[in-house]
């Protein structure tokens, strides 16, 4: 079955900077994204979102190959619009960088936790966004419910009220055991941005500490006020400016471009 994709570019005349694969969460559509994937792409990174992953079957191995193809398929296709550009042999532009939020999230880190270096494509990062905790399927009642779980951000509910595609009650269905405990479990050698809402109701914090405690090169960043739509809520544009700072790092070997040394706050 053909794939579809929605795609930003970096400005025209700019050099692309990287490639941004972006991978949904439960209920969401890639719509859900254009804000995120349009800021990114202004600073000249080349961005795909793709489909969120499909159902659970039952069973994680075959789950995580029918998600880890879908994905090889969507970063083989921009690779090859990309073919010509300096610097990309294979027409990927590094640093390639996927993104997942709630189970989209759950997904990656589960399926380059377990042989990354054997996957392909391999990423030189992920950012998992609103990792969902063990059990912590949301008790939506009603729409209203759903979005204050989700976000407090006028745009963002907006923008998912008035998306026909979104799937209303999707955060109620439970994450299945299997793919959390292989997320968490996870020790791949690949730098991890983890970001997470303070007030995000499905998200289990301890769990996330313990994450990046063992994982040997992740940050975890917690993001004050944001509910479980962390990429889109109220503080988009500090959470953008946090994965673009991570990206950019990541292109000086994850050397910092900026060191505070003195402040009033």
């Amino acid at each position: 079955m053909t794939q579809q994709y929605t795609d930003h570019h970096a400005p025209a005349g700019l050099r692309t900077r990287g490639t941004v694969v972006v991978v949904p969460g439960r209920g969401e559509t890639r719509a859900t994204y254009d804000r995120l994937g349009k800021r990114l792409a202004a600073d000249a990174y080349r961005v795909r979102v793709v489909d969120a992953a499909g159902p659970d079957t039952g069973q994680l191995a075959v789950y995580l190959a029918e998600f880890g193809g879908r994905l090889a398929a969507a970063v083989e296709d921009a690779a090859t619009e990309n073919a010509g550009n300096a610097g990309a042999d294979d027409g990927t532009v590094r640093p390639l960088v996927l993104v997942g939020a709630d189970t989209g999230a759950a997904a990656l880190a589960a399926l380059y936790g377990q042989a990354a270096d054997t996957l392909a494509p391999r990423p030189d990062a992920l950012v998992l966004a609103g990792l969902p905790g063990a059990g912590t399927a949301a008790e939506t009642g009603s729409w209203d419910d759903e979005l204050e779980v989700r976000t407090t951000c006028p745009a963002h509910r907006g923008a998912l009220t008035g998306d026909a595609q979104v799937r209303r009650g999707a955060l109620a269905a439970p994450v299945p055991d299997a793919l959390l405990d292989a997320a968490y479990t996870t020790a791949a050698d690949i730098p991890h941005l983890l970001l997470v809402g303070d007030s995000d109701p499905l998200a289990d914090h301890d769990a996330l500490a313990q994450a990046a405690k063992t994982l040997p090169r992740a940050r975890l960043a917690v993001v004050h006020g944001a509910r479980h739509d962390v990429l889109n809520d109220q503080q988009h544009r500090s959470v953008a400016a946090e994965v673009v700072t991570f990206l950019e790092t990541l292109r000086g070997d994850l050397t910092p471009l900026i060191t505070v040394r003195t402040s009033a706050w």
